[in-house]
């Protein structure tokens, strides 16, 4: 009963949440390509070897947020493989999610953001998918970094105003400077 009650409060959150946003911003077509084009490929790790010593060595810290070593493994490599996929150093991707949700892939924000890395619902509808569910965590890790990645081409490289841009909030560097700490802290 609860499950159901959470359920459709975050359909109706999520749902809200798409419409107004999607009415009152233009979507960028590029993005809403590459978002399409990211959601059917997939890739895994290159080299094996590396991939083991990057696991290991991004496990410790992930613990402080995820118990169970099984859970953090999975996380660590859906985290690698889709960095990886859309080009990305998949210690930003850790951080950024540190920033968002504490690694929650359940969570939800005032706004309807949901899951890891908080994607906006309305994403799904622009490219033509509205079945996706992104509190599944390799859906939304697709997304998120598909979306990060088009904002660090649109920002010609600057990583905060990249991040900037993925928060919602260009022209000011707040959340760009909690990722990029978090990064530099916890992550590099």
């Amino acid at each position: 009963m609860i499950r159901k009650a959470i359920a459709a409060l975050w359909f109706c959150l999520a749902w809200s949440s798409a419409t107004s946003q999607s009415s009152s911003n233009e979507v960028d077509p590029e993005l809403r390509l590459a978002l399409r084009d990211a959601i059917t490929q997939a890739e895994s790790f290159a080299d094996r070897f590396d991939a083991e010593v990057w696991l290991m060595s991004k496990s410790q810290p992930l613990s402080r947020y995820i118990k169970d070593p099984k859970r953090r493994m999975h996380v660590l490599k859906a985290v690698h493989r889709e960095a990886t996929r859309a080009g990305l150093r998949p210690e930003i991707v850790l951080a950024v999610i540190q920033i968002e949700s504490a690694f929650n892939p359940y969570a939800v924000s005032r706004v309807g953001a949901q899951g890891m890395m908080q994607v906006m619902p309305f994403w799904k509808k622009e490219i033509g998918r509205p079945d996706d569910n992104l509190i599944d965590m390799d859906t939304n890790l697709r997304y998120g970094c598909t979306i990060l990645k088009h904002y660090i081409k649109k920002a010609k490289g600057n990583l905060a105003n990249a991040l900037a841009y993925y928060n919602g909030s260009y022209g000011r560097h707040t959340y760009s400077s909690k990722v990029l700490d978090a990064w530099a802290t916890r992550w590099r």
